[in-house]
């Protein structure tokens, strides 16, 4: 930043001095031509008229070119100062090229081939410049007609001078001005950059540290403080991301102690298996069936849930409504004493088959666990929502904000088998596919589930193009 400003005054040094200086130069040198100018004007206005001799002001004698009085002036060989001050130098070229000057023949204005055109012609003008013994003048040729041309000089030296000065001074003050924009661009640098450094400092602070709860101060509405602000955003998520493991591994650890301490005191009891009698061992051998069922079963939930609700690498186009009709079908056969009733309309999403297909599944389990006897439970997808009801005694109000969440189990499903993991998985589910749950009670009577696998996508391929797939073994 701080080369970038000095960068910038350099350029702008550059070309204001660029400016002024051609601006200065071209004043200087034009009141130069301009004084040149009326000095042939008035050298011009006695000679032209009728050129003849006798007219006042100006005369021209027969043994011209060597004599001309001009005025009080007389133009012929005599001894002359060099060129120096502001003191015009002004000389007569005949037509033939013989030059007739007010200065000896070493200070003379040295003629060239267009100052010689000029003469013989006796018209035209123009300007420029010229070296004579070092000094650096200026000069104007102009045509006088039959006389041949004037040529009126006069020294730079002034000018010179004055531009050196101008220049001189205007590269000191553009130096030392971009010396302070570089030296105040670099402090306005650290200056904006001091925020950033803290910044840096306390996220390698608070990387270095394993204590998620430190944030960073947030000051202002800059985009340091945005910055600082999505910099904590993250935090609190990997905060609550790091206590959600850490809740679901106890959790867990506290759902595996009973079937392990059941299976533990199984297992004990088989060191007297030939005491036992063949009711006792037939009721220990199933204890120890159902044991290993639901522990593999909380395992299986549990492994599940540590997947998160990040979705998978591959996505599918995936037939919701095929998927819940292999599950309710699935449920049929499970649960006699209970009727399934289907309305299902064509829903393709992008996602994981066999995510949806679980997710379908331990829907329909919870409904089918807390339908009373000869119950039915209404499955119906609409819209790419699907709504699953029991008619049983639904939720208490009390349960309802916690009917997704991790190993929550309300009062009168205590004593009932899982572990609490099924609709957790369920809204996992639905979030891993950008969608929601909802859990609500019925007017009258039973509960009501709500999932949503995110935005249906159009159905352009007929249905027999899709397959459902479904898990070789029901999950438990």
């Amino acid at each position: 930043m701080g080369l970038v400003a000095g960068a910038a005054v350099a350029l702008t040094v550059i070309a204001v001095t660029s400016i002024v200086y051609a601006g200065t130069r071209s004043e200087l040198r034009g009141q130069v031509d301009r004084a040149l100018q009326s000095r042939v004007h008035g050298f011009m206005r006695p000679l032209l008229p009728p050129m003849l001799p006798g007219v006042p002001g100006g005369t021209v004698g027969r043994d011209f070119p060597r004599v001309l009085r001009f005025g009080d002036r007389r133009f012929g060989p005599q001894p002359v100062p060099p060129f120096g001050g502001p003191v015009e130098a002004v000389q007569l070229v005949s037509p033939s090229g013989t030059v007739l000057s007010d200065r000896d023949a070493s200070s003379r204005i040295p003629l060239d081939s267009t100052a010689r055109a000029v003469a013989a012609r006796g018209n035209g003008q123009f300007f420029e410049d010229r070296n004579v013994h070092g000094v650096h003048i200026r000069v104007l040729t102009t045509g006088i007609g039959p006389l041949g041309a004037v040529q009126v000089a006069r020294p730079l030296t002034e000018v010179d001078h004055a531009l050196r000065r101008q220049l001189v001074l205007t590269l000191i003050v553009g130096a030392a001005g971009i010396l302070l924009a570089a030296l105040l661009g670099l402090a306005i640098a650290r200056t904006a950059l001091a925020p950033i450094t803290r910044f840096t400092r306390r996220t390698e602070s608070v990387t270095s540290n394993p204590d998620l709860s430190q944030r960073l101060e947030v000051e202002g509405r800059d985009e340091l403080a945005r910055l600082a602000q999505s910099f904590n955003a993250t935090l609190d998520a990997l905060e609550r991301s790091v206590e959600s493991q850490r809740n679901l591994v106890a959790d867990a650890s506290h759902e595996l102690r009973t079937p392990i301490a059941t299976l533990r005191a199984n297992v004990q009891l088989l060191d007297q298996f030939d005491r036992l009698s063949v009711e006792d061992r037939e009721g220990l051998r199933r204890d120890i069936i159902d044991e290993l069922d639901e522990l593999t079963g909380l395992v299986s939930d549990v492994v599940e849930l540590a997947r998160g609700a990040r979705p998978g690498a591959t996505l599918d186009d995936v037939r919701v409504d095929a998927i819940v009709e292999d599950a309710v079908a699935r449920a049929r056969r499970r649960a006699a004493d209970v009727a399934f009733h289907a309305d299902l309309e064509p829903t393709l999403v992008r996602g994981e088959p066999d995510r949806i297909a679980r997710a379908v599944t331990n829907l329909l389990d919870n409904a089918r666990t807390w339908s009373p006897p000869g119950g039915t439970v209404q499955v119906a997808l609409r819209d790419g929502t699907l709504t699953v009801r029991d008619h049983g005694t639904g939720f208490e109000e009390r349960d309802l904000p916690h009917v997704f969440d991790r190993f929550y189990r309300a009062d009168d499903a205590r004593d009932m088998p899982g572990s609490g993991l099924g609709l957790a998985i369920v809204r996992q589910a639905a979030e891993a596919h950008g969608g929601s749950v909802e859990a609500a009670n019925a007017p009258d009577g039973g509960a009501i589930l709500r999932v949503r696998f995110g935005d249906p996508i159009p159905d352009e391929a007929p249905r027999d193009s899709y397959v459902a797939l479904t898990p070789a073994k029901p999950p438990s």
